[in-house]
């Protein structure tokens, strides 16, 4: 794929409709309570069997937050009981406790990622405890091979702060900004200076991370395109790594936070689109390479530099430079996939508690693949991270037919065909560069489980 990222609004206007991510397939509402701690276990086996086992992936998750944020879908908790991280570093350490036994002393932990909520919510004290106790538990890869991980609200931390971060073993950080402009800020109930965010990544820059990553969301509260214009240009002049720009869902009725948005100030129909086109032109004319999906990168970092080789991955996380690893998730609401099989943690800290203090893994509910959907999450990741896939390779590797198996996947994909955003020809699907902004609409037509879930999802542009 070239670096070009063109912009038709009726095309992007026309397939802007709900759909998965694709972090996971099958997705997490398919996930089953059937599924419970002798299948996780079994997986676990499973995944050691192999004459290889992959490297492990570790993903925190940290719910506590200090204050509302109105546009948020996370799992969070508002408080501001310091205590209450103490108390959960406890259970984690539990959780950690009960893993890592069951994984082979072989097996090394080569990410780590911290994700909330607010992961900064845990001091630096505590932060530095969790990353002892991970580090007792599993083998840490050598230095030069981690990619470990944090999401920083810039509220929390300051620059000594960052420092310290980096003496204990992180490498990359993800800064949430999501807008610079003050009337948005008020709007969203999260207040940050410039001054404040700059004077963080000048300090994680002294410090040596290796990449320094900003969450930006487009279609806020009273979001205007001088105004995000602006924003963007604040943006560019810092000169992140990475840049995610993500599309503002407005769910009241599905996010009891967002009810405390004025519909007044949500910005008119067609602006969502105005912005992100604003933003493909303004990252992109700064140099930015259009990874994928949301995400921006410069053109040496190692996502743009995954793309280019053909390494990228996809997770949870989202788009990722690592070889599949086996993630494991810990912490409330955590998912994770080991094997074959994915698995999430229990939802609230009660439950989870209950579970450690009985000497239990907290693990809810989850799904173990079946040889259909291997293939399928196959052709899907083809699609997501490289934007093309070949018959010949996947019939290789799950021995079908491709044309004959996927005969309705390919005739749904007629339109996208004639809309000249995609092309299939020489045994293979390729997208076009038109069709980039639309990678989740061509994956959906492999997705077998879509029907079952309509309008579960966010707008696919």
């Amino acid at each position: 794929m070239s670096d070009s990222l063109p912009f038709q609004r009726s095309l992007v206007e026309k397939y802007d409709r709900p759909g998965p991510r694709y972090t996971s397939y099958p997705t997490a509402p398919h996930f089953s309570d059937g599924f419970g701690i002798a299948d996780y276990r079994a997986a676990v086996d499973a995944s050691q069997a192999v004459a290889e086992p992959r490297p492990l992936s570790v993903y925190v998750h940290v719910p506590f937050c200090e204050s509302l944020c109105y546009y948020c879908a996370c799992a969070k908790i508002i408080t501001h009981n310091r205590e209450r991280a103490a108390e959960y570093l406890a259970y984690l350490k539990r959780e950690i406790a009960l893993q890592a036994p069951l994984f082979d002393d072989g097996r090394e932990l080569t990410q780590l990622h911290l994700g909330g909520g607010t992961p900064t919510f845990l001091t630096n004290a505590q932060l530095r405890e969790l990353i002892d106790a991970l580090g007792r538990a599993f083998r840490f890869a050598p230095e030069a091979e981690r990619e470990f991980s944090l999401e920083v609200d810039p509220r929390t931390v300051t620059p000594e702060q960052i420092h310290e971060l980096k003496a204990m073993g992180f490498n990359r950080l993800s800064f949430g900004l999501q807008d610079f402009d003050a009337k948005v800020q008020k709007a969203v109930n999260r207040i940050q200076s410039e001054e404040q965010v700059a004077a963080l990544m000048n300090a994680a820059r002294e410090a040596g991370f290796a990449s320094i990553s900003v969450d930006l969301i487009y279609g806020l509260p009273l979001q205007t395109v001088d105004s995000f214009a602006a924003t963007l240009a604040k943006v560019i002049a810092l000169k992140p790594d990475r840049i995610a720009a993500y599309s503002y869902a407005h769910l009241p009725s599905l996010f009891k936070a967002q009810r405390l948005i004025r519909n007044e100030d949500m910005p008119p129909p067609g602006r969502k689109l105005e912005l992100l086109e604003l933003t493909i032109a303004r990252l992109t004319g700064a140099g930015y390479v259009y990874i994928g999906m949301d995400h921006f990168a410069l053109p040496d970092d190692e996502l743009s530099l995954a793309r280019l080789n053909g390494s990228l991955q996809r997770n949870f996380q989202g788009y990722s430079t690592r070889a599949e690893c086996d993630m494991i998730g810990l912490g409330v609401t955590s998912i994770g996939r080991v094997g074959e099989a994915y698995s999430q943690n229990v939802k609230t800290t009660q439950e989870y508690q209950a579970c450690l203090d009985a000497g239990e893994l907290p693990v809810l509910r989850g799904y173990r693949l079946s040889d259909e959907d291997r293939l399928r999450a196959d052709v899907i990741t083809q699609l997501m991270c490289h934007g093309e896939v070949s018959f010949t390779e996947i019939e290789a590797r799950h021995r079908i037919d491709f044309s004959h198996h996927f005969a309705g996947s390919l005739a749904s994909l007629a339109e996208l065909q004639e809309d000249r955003l995609i092309e299939i020809k020489d045994d293979r699907i390729r997208v076009l560069e038109a069709g980039r902004l639309m990678l989740r609409n061509v994956a959906m037509a492999f997705d077998a489980y879509l029907a079952a879930t309509p309008g579960r999802y966010s707008r696919t542009v």
